[in-house]
């Protein structure tokens, strides 16, 4: 029976850390035996911040070996650098010929990213669009917002139309970027007459998508954010950051609602597994009687409990560089493929056949 295409990828900005893990990694693993999993990193997506080219080339072979460490079979599933199917940015190319600027200006990623680039903050309701993007035509040279982070959902859309892949696990972050994938998919089949792309669907086995909260209190867990907890932390320095977390001054009040800083250990504990810990966590709040102390070992401990082998594996397979350049020299061809049978419809349908 032929398998439904999965793909999903991660950029290339730095190690794994747990939201990785529990929102994305932990599935894959769960997906490779039903399913025809394709599982990248993304080095092309990560150009959109400019990284110095050592510390890309670094991140991809850490991150490469991160993904087998977590349990990502290579004999299972497809396993490529983005940047290894030449057949992408080509593709990338065919595919901005039928979207919009303005349905990209529009995308929240955007901007979010492009205020950030331009050091402006984060937007507040009721303001002006006009106006924000007259503030990125005029940006100066040092501030500028570069094409790549405009076209962003355009390249993250070719990866998923050019594997053909119809379920797709994405956070809450990316569901609109799958919207507009699914949007470019119809218009080129509607403007072709062609039934050439499949509309793809998020999949996390049913789930809600999952939102790790990071240390700092609020908001989630994020390499930007500074609130991480890293798949490869030494325990040292992991129990430290645990114990740093933000909390609140304890409950004055029974029954009080927990705190949001409380209540995110509290579901990083029940993350790890540790479901009948965090409810007694929950209980000794409403009754004034938690100790958050005690709560930051044990979630240190849940953690390590998770995170220690996958370190220790991380270091033996970083060791095989032969093993690695394996994997990816096995994933590349795979991955280009199907990549280049895509591409040649392409071409033909859009008039680009040779002589």
């Amino acid at each position: 029976m032929k398998k439904d295409i999965v793909l999903s990828g991660i950029r290339s900005t730095g190690n794994l850390h747990l939201g990785n893990y529990f929102g994305a990694l932990r599935n894959f693993v769960r997906m490779q035996d039903d399913y025809d999993c394709n599982f990248f990193i993304a080095d092309l997506h990560a150009l959109t911040t400019n990284p110095d080219p050592v510390q890309l080339h670094a991140s991809v072979k850490q991150i490469l070996a991160e993904y087998l460490a977590a349990g990502i079979d290579p004999e299972k599933a497809t396993i490529f650098v983005q940047s290894d199917v030449p057949e992408i940015p080509e593709m990338y190319l065919l595919l901005n010929m039928h979207v919009g600027i303005g349905e990209l200006m529009r995308t929240t990623s955007f901007k979010d990213k492009a205020r950030k680039a331009l050091g402006i903050g984060p937007a507040a309701e009721g303001d002006d669009d006009e106006a924000f993007e007259k503030q990125i035509i005029g940006a100066s040279t040092n501030k500028r917002v570069n094409a790549g982070l405009l076209t962003y959902p355009t390249l993250m859309a070719v990866d998923i139309l050019i594997q053909k892949a119809t379920l797709v696990p994405v956070g809450k972050d990316q569901e609109q970027h799958l919207e507009l994938t699914r949007r470019f998919a119809r218009r080129f089949n509607s403007f072709y007459g062609v039934d050439l792309f499949p509309e793809p669907q998020n999949f996390n086995f049913g789930a809600a998508a999952v939102k790790v909260p990071g240390l700092d209190g609020s908001g989630k867990m994020g390499k930007s954010e500074g609130n991480c907890i890293y798949l490869v932390d030494e325990p040292k320095a992991l129990r430290k950051k645990v114990m740093k977390a933000v909390t609140d001054e304890g409950p004055k009040e029974p029954n009080q609602p927990i705190s949001e800083p409380v209540a995110n250990l509290i579901n990083l504990l029940e993350l790890t597994g540790a479901a009948d810990l965090a409810a007694q966590y929950r209980a000794a709040y409403a009754d004034c009687t938690v100790r958050y102390g005690d709560l930051k070992k044990d979630l240190a401990e849940a953690i390590l409990g998770i995170t220690t082998p996958i370190r220790d594996r991380v270091n033996d397979i970083l060791a095989d560089e032969e093993y690695l350049r394996r994997v990816v020299r096995q994933g590349a061809e795979r991955a280009r493929e199907r990549a280049a049978a895509t591409l040649a419809e392409v071409r033909q349908v859009m008039g680009l056949r040779g002589f």
